[in-house]
């Protein structure tokens, strides 16, 4: 990672990489244990490419690639990445979409982004088709109506398809956010977004010639994703698992030899809970999309765990800032220094700057930072003098090192996924008998955060509320074509009436403290 700036690439990430290592190992299947070369997957990528070609190309409209998005809307696996990184050779814009979340929600992000088509597979071949109104491409031989196999396109035999020149100010990727304030928003990230982020999560992480990162988080994510690509320009295999299983991955890591794994808290605890000694070759483990207790930090440095936690977000196409192992044992709750090129400002409400140790927003700037969302209105909004306004209150010190006091808009981290209070509270207020709801985060010790609910009854009149004036397994079940598993209320409370401060808003710990007192665990209901 020294020496002197190189030329912008003019072709695709893995070509370019292809021609640089071709014998090198690229990608390793970990659950069919097989495995490719760059210039191997370089091929393969070069087929898709050319049968993504034959769906997305119009010679009648005139439509060139590069003005046209797809949808993904696929589990992790060897297949996502080379759609993604076909995409890439032939200037499509990516549109990863959630697997885990409902057709409302799916199809919301699909005519958001006018889709052009979505690659599937055989899993989600139902699902894509009450998505969105466009082509359906499955990776898998389909046996569904309206869907084609990205098979039965294009002969392989041609797989010459014409890589378009990498631009690196082009939007590249739309990912959403979580929409903890509302309805969630399109991400623009372009190509030099995820170099500038793999170049210094290098700075931070380092990289070495027999580095193999694996890849067990939903590719529909930044933290799934983000190892394909660094993975690509530096050369090192990428290893892929299909889904996290704490014996499973703890093996896969084993085998492997894998020097470096992205995890959410959840996941380290479950394979230290599965009583996993981590090998000799593990150099780090990027811990994100949730924070990492002091306590916990604690059980992996006494196990050899070498964590980094991280602080980033999707509009950063990753990592802002992480802390070494070394900082987390004399820093305590520190997510460390901003990586190499990210500037953080601390500001006050009135977007003034404030000194190292005094709390306020974090705005982060650099080249990792997104050019803007879908809509020019949000990009205005959240963008100002020192950069892109996080929502995060934190504060620094004289070192630099960040510390991240609360997540913006009371967001609640389930498992390492992102829910908005305000779209559960939405699906339980549509059921007949719910007049009004609350929903806030309880402590869990297996998913970081529980989602929890205090609901008044429609019929509530005054008195203390009865909870069988609500049948809590009936909106249950109401709530299950409304929101994905992770966002359904994992404990319940009904209550005649919310908690309220004196300016009529709801008191979220009063509404917190109910809940913790005599809460029904939904789980009780079965």
């Amino acid at each position: 990672m020294t020496g002197s700036p190189v030329e912008w690439p003019t072709r695709d990430l893995l070509s370019h990489r292809a021609s640089t290592t071709p014998d090198a190992t690229a990608v390793i299947d970990a659950d069919a244990d097989e495995s490719w070369t760059f210039g191997e997957f370089d091929q393969r990528v070069g087929v898709v490419a050319k049968r993504l070609e034959t769906v997305l190309s119009d010679p009648e409209s005139g439509t060139a690639d590069t003005e046209r998005r797809l949808g993904v809307l696929m589990e992790t696996r060897v297949a996502f990445a080379e759609v993604y990184l076909a995409a890439m050779r032939r200037g499509v814009t990516v549109v990863p979409l959630n697997v885990r979340e409902t057709v409302t929600e799916l199809e919301s992000k699909a005519n958001r982004t006018d889709l052009d088509a979505i690659v599937c597979e055989s899993g989600t071949e139902a699902l894509a088709l009450e998505v969105a109104d466009c082509p359906i491409l499955s990776v898998d031989e389909s046996g569904r109506d309206g869907v084609r196999s990205l098979s039965s396109l294009e002969s392989a035999a041609d797989a010459n398809a014409t890589p378009v020149p990498l631009e690196r100010d082009r939007t590249h990727l739309l990912m959403f956010t979580s929409g903890t304030s509302g309805t969630p928003k399109g991400v623009r990230l372009t190509v030099g977004n995820l170099v500038a982020s793999a170049t210094a999560s290098a700075f931070r992480l380092g990289v070495t010639p027999a580095d193999r990162w694996l890849c067990c988080l939903p590719m529909y994510h930044m933290g799934g994703l983000a190892p394909v690509v660094r993975s690509m320009l530096y050369g090192t295999p990428v290893v892929i698992q299909r889904a996290f299983d704490p014996e499973k991955t703890a093996r896969v890591m084993g085998e492997f030899d894998i020097t470096g794994v992205s995890l959410v808290p959840t996941m380290c605890k479950r394979l230290l809970d599965a009583g996993w000694n981590p090998a000799d070759s593990l150099r780090f483990v990027l811990l994100g999309g949730a924070p990492a207790t002091s306590e916990f930090l604690e059980r992996c440095r006494a196990a050899d765990v070498p964590v980094y936690p991280t602080y980033g977000m999707t509009e950063t196409a990753s990592q802002i800032a992480t802390a070494t192992p070394g900082e987390t044992a004399t820093h305590e709750g520190t997510v460390g220094q901003p990586l190499v090129c990210t500037d953080v400002t601390v500001v006050d409400d009135a977007g003034e700057r404030v000194p190292a140790g005094e709390t306020g927003e974090l705005v982060v700037s650099g080249p990792t930072v997104t050019p803007g969302y879908l809509t020019e209105a949000q990009t205005e909004a959240a963008f100002g003098e020192y950069g892109l306004h996080t929502g995060d209150i934190g504060y620094r010190d004289v070192n630099g090192r960040l510390w991240v006091l609360n997540r913006r808009s009371d967001r609640i981290v389930t498992g390492g996924e992102n829910v908005d209070p305000g779209a559960v509270i939405e699906a339980l207020r549509s059921h007949s008998s719910v007049e009004d709801a609350a929903v806030v985060g309880l402590e869990d010790p297996e998913w970081g955060e529980r989602v929890a609910a205090l609901v008044v009854p429609a019929d509530a009149g005054g008195e203390s509320a009865d909870p069988r004036t609500i049948d809590l397994e009936s909106l249950l079940e109401h709530c299950e074509t409304r929101l994905a598993g992770f966002k359904r209320p994992k404990t319940i409370r009904v209550a005649d009436s919310l908690p309220r401060t004196a300016s009529g808003t709801v008191d979220r710990e009063a509404v917190r403290d109910r809940l913790l007192e005599s809460g029904t665990d939904v789980s009780e209901l079965s």
